[in-house]
């Protein structure tokens, strides 16, 4: 059965200078109160204002009220309970109570807004922030947990813990400022496990405060926006009152600036995605919309506010980056949250809005005067392959990454060292790595690390090239490309790796080399393998395509030199699924001492022939010809069905 409405007690109006020297005895804990009550959504600058705003407001109440005919009755204490709960200090607090609560009820269009929902007039703080001192862990998890509340049981918990009410008077007490079930505020409060100690403590006191100076950059920019648009104003004005030019009376007026209802929930923390914990595996798709919302502040509204105003209006103290061919817009409907949570010295939060993911970060404390960093990366297409992973930070040329749900085991390997076993690589219960070196670092190419990425049925290799996704490496032919396997896979990566740095910060997707002909070196000097290493980007132009010769060499694996880059294009066709082949040549110096033009081709070539300054032709796909130092020859083969094409340029 529901309970009955709980019935305010009938006590008589108080004398208003009783209530003002309750106000004036007790001020500290009635701003506590209004401070605890008030609405999460406004920022703490903002909440202590409004709280001393209802403090001063309800003195101003009592006086309207006039002067009390006779003494009201006390409402009852339970033990422990300070004697400050008399009728004048009660009728104090009701009003600021009822005011808070007000301050947190949605606008309606019909009605015009209350007193409590527009920003105080006074008290009015010009040029700085105000806000309490910073708590401990204890507080911001009690800090959390209210924000997790509705007004109304935040207030019947601040009631219980700050005023020690029992249930019947909080019940009452809600009641009088207007609650229409505090049953079931109460029953919601009963949820918050804290201790009501820490009520009291300096992070919920508007009374003692910090000053800091608010965005000053922003606000010159305000300035000279608000005079320009006064500016602006007047012209239009003296236009419009021109006769007989202008716009004209009869002509409709240009529509004001339409507010479009998605963009305006995209910037609402309360409307984004959350995926728990287990949806992937039943998800009929393995992306990144298969994974779960995980972090350790996911439900710190205020951190993911400033994230989304941050990516929807990026101010000037903002370091913005982004992967070719992204757009760096605002969201344009409410975005999937993958992650939030602290990540080493910066407070991290990914966004996935299904064409990108987007990577917000600031400083732990939120100190604004340290800037913030904001990143794009197009991930659109993504599949299980190339979703494994994505880098929460990247700082002190290190790196951590965020793997996903999928992923049991994840380990580091070092490309340059392929006979070298893969380390296991740590990684918390939410999916964050143990920082890592990053790669393509300024002191050479000394050791390339990878993340083998493990399904428990397929290990994936992918790198850090300098974005938010590591792009996937593969080897194998463009017809089938496969994850990297095998002795002879890794040493043809060990010489490959030390190239990467060409195409790092460039959108790529996945690398993906093979070898397309082995050849056997004039003198006897050995024989050489040549590969094609391709770079698919994601957004699916600019690919970048080498084709290096990797001659012979004495040292042991992991110490040879890197291939010879023998050609490069840019956006080509050549080495991929559509156009799978390729042809290039090199000018190589025997260990004898003799100078030799060396080519070769994929299968599809049938003949080849240099011309210019060295002349020859060799049936089939390998050519080598004497040269002289310097020479230079211009190569081209026949195909299969009689075409002729050019060296990969």
């Amino acid at each position: 059965m529901r309970p009955l409405p709980e019935v305010p007690s009938a006590a008589a109006p108080v004398d208003a200078e009783q209530a003002g020297a309750s106000l004036v005895e007790h001020y500290p804990r009635l701003v506590r109160l209004g401070y605890l009550v008030l609405p999460p959504s406004l920022s703490r600058s903002r909440r202590v204002l409004a709280a001393h705003a209802l403090a001063q407001r309800s003195l101003q109440a009592a006086h309207r009220a006039g002067p009390a005919p006779g003494t009201g009755l006390p409402l009852p204490r339970r033990p422990g309970r300070t004697a400050a709960a008399g009728p004048d200090y009660a009728s104090v607090r009701r009003r600021v109570l009822r005011g808070a609560l007000a301050a947190g009820l949605p606008l309606r269009r019909r009605w015009w807004p209350g007193r409590a929902q527009l920003p105080p007039v006074l008290p009015l703080v010009w040029g700085l922030r105000l806000f309490p001192h910073s708590g401990g862990a204890d507080e911001l998890a009690l800090e959390q947990r209210l924000c997790a509340l509705c007004g109304p049981a935040r207030a019947a918990f601040v009631l219980r813990g700050l005023e020690s009410l029992a249930d019947g008077e909080v019940r009452r007490e809600l009641a009088a400022a207007g609650v229409a079930d505090p049953h079931a505020a109460l029953r919601e409060a009963d949820g918050v496990d804290a201790p009501y100690a820490l009520l009291a403590s300096p992070e919920f006191d508007p009374c003692s405060l910090q000053a800091r100076p608010p965005d000053l950059p922003r606000r010159r920019r305000y300035a000279r926006a608000a005079l320009a648009a006064a500016a602006a104003a007047a012209v239009c004005g003296t236009l419009l009152g021109l006769p007989g030019g202008g716009w004209g009376r009869g002509e409709p007026a240009a529509p004001p600036y339409a507010r479009n209802p998605a963009a305006e929930e995209a910037l609402e923390p309360g409307a984004l995605r959350m995926v728990s914990a287990t949806f992937w595996r039943r998800s009929p798709r393995t992306d990144f919309t298969a994974w779960p919302t995980r972090g350790d502040r996911t439900e710190d509204v205020r951190l993911l506010r400033r994230a989304l105003t941050v990516w929807a209006r990026p101010g000037g103290g903002v370091r913005t980056s982004a992967t070719p061919g992204t757009p760096v817009g605002p969201p344009m409907g409410a975005p999937q949250l993958l992650y939030a949570g602290e990540v080493g010295a910066s407070a991290v939060v990914l966004f996935y809005d299904g064409l990108r993911v987007v990577r917000y970060a600031e400083p732990r404390n939120a100190d604004p005067s340290e800037g913030a960093a904001l990143d794009f990366a197009r991930v659109d297409g993504a599949d299980a392959a190339s979703a494994g992973a994505l880098v929460v930070e990247r700082a002190a040329g290190r790196v951590r990454y965020l793997t996903a749900p999928w992923v049991r085991k994840a380990s580091l390997r070092d490309l340059l060292a392929p006979d070298r076993a893969p380390r296991p690589l740590h990684r918390t219960p939410d999916g964050v790595t143990d920082a890592l070196a990053g790669t393509g670092s300024a002191g050479g190419c000394r050791s390339w690390d990878a993340v083998e990425l493990s399904d428990g049925t397929t290990d994936r290799l992918v790198t850090d090239l300098g974005e938010l996704a590591p792009a996937r490496l593969t080897s194998g032919p463009p017809s089938e490309p496969h994850d990297v396997a095998g002795r002879s896979e890794l040493e043809s990566w060990a010489r490959t790796a030390c190239l990467l740095p060409s195409v790092r910060s460039h959108g790529v997707r996945s690398v993906n080399s093979w070898t397309y002909a082995t050849q056997p070196l004039p003198e006897a000097g050995g024989s050489a393998r040549w590969l094609c290493t391709r770079a698919e980007t994601w957004r699916g132009t600019g690919s970048r395509v080498l084709a290096q010769f990797q001659a012979p060499s004495a040292r042991p694996p992991g110490s040879r030199p890197p291939g010879a880059v023998a050609a490069r294009s840019e956006d080509s066709p050549a080495c991929g699924k559509r156009t799978p082949r390729v042809l290039a040549g090199v000018l190589w110096k025997s260990p004898g001492g003799r100078w030799y033009v060396l080519a070769a081709g994929s299968e599809q070539f049938t003949s080849l022939t240099t011309s210019g300054g060295v002349k020859g032709s060799a049936r089939g796909r390998l050519l080598a010809v004497p040269a002289g130092a310097g020479d230079r020859a211009r190569l081209n083969g026949r195909l299969r069905d009689g075409s002729q094409v050019g060296a990969l340029r």
